[in-house]
């Protein structure tokens, strides 16, 4: 199916219709993201230990392989939530929204960054011995350069990941069809994710930013599978004039 054909078939959707979809793409997304990412690799690398990290990597590598998929995987599910966000929000304030949405196209290439930096450390221990300018302790070293690569990719990921929260925040705030305290939360919940340009601050208050994730994203995520969004209300402010 061509891009044309699925705009136009989510062009015909109605507004709640495409409000469930884009619930369950971003609970996906996160899913996938967080399993990959955070679930999958920090079970396998021991902070400090290269030869141990090493040792897991390679006694592991089906986990590791289904870590790299579902963390490609959860980009998708990113661009097709950032998308169908815009379809939704973009008749409260179409300038916002599509800032909105390319900030979700930076998430998705950072996730995409992650995800090759994700690959790279058991490229170089499964194809770096075959040659014989490295030792072991050497390919150690780059595999776990290669792995905090990764991770500070993911952190940038994080800090255009809080200004879309702020931004859909603020389109939520100021919508009719929605809650305004769930776009209230996700600006809080947003700001917390961009304290993340500076790593160690975030992670120092990184219960706080939890807490504020789990009062915003869940919410929302729950609100528009099981609710949706009002259509009658969304129609008005889209200055539509049908009844449904």
């Amino acid at each position: 199916m061509s891009t044309t054909a699925i705009a136009g078939r989510v062009a015909g959707m109605t507004p709640r219709a495409k409000a469930r979809i884009a619930g369950i793409c971003e609970f996906f997304e996160g899913l996938l993201s967080a399993s990959g990412q955070v679930g999958i690799l920090g079970k396998l690398v021991v902070a400090g230990n290269a030869a141990a990290t090493a040792a897991n990597l390679l006694g592991h590598q089906q986990m590791f392989w289904f870590g790299f998929a579902i963390s490609v995987l959860g980009a998708v599910f990113h661009v097709a939530w950032g998308y169908l966000f815009y379809e939704l929000f973009k008749p409260v304030n179409n300038s916002i929204a599509r800032f909105a949405a390319f900030t979700v196209i930076v998430c998705a290439a950072m996730q995409a960054v992650t995800a090759i930096l994700y690959a790279a450390p058991m490229i170089v221990l499964q194809h770096g011995g075959t040659s014989s300018a490295f030792s072991n302790a050497q390919l150690q070293e780059l595999m776990m350069f290669f792995l905090k690569l990764n991770n500070y990719a993911f952190e940038v990921d994080l800090v255009f990941f809080g200004l879309w929260c702020v931004l859909s925040g603020y389109l939520i705030a100021k919508s009719r069809f929605m809650p305004r305290i769930i776009g209230i939360l996700l600006m809080i919940d947003g700001l917390g994710w961009m304290t993340y340009i500076f790593p160690q601050f975030a992670n120092s208050i990184f219960p706080v930013i939890a807490v504020a994730s789990g009062l915003a994203e869940v919410p929302l995520q729950f609100w528009l599978i099981i609710m949706g969004v009002n259509s009658k209300r969304w129609y008005e402010q889209a200055g539509v004039n049908v009844d449904k």
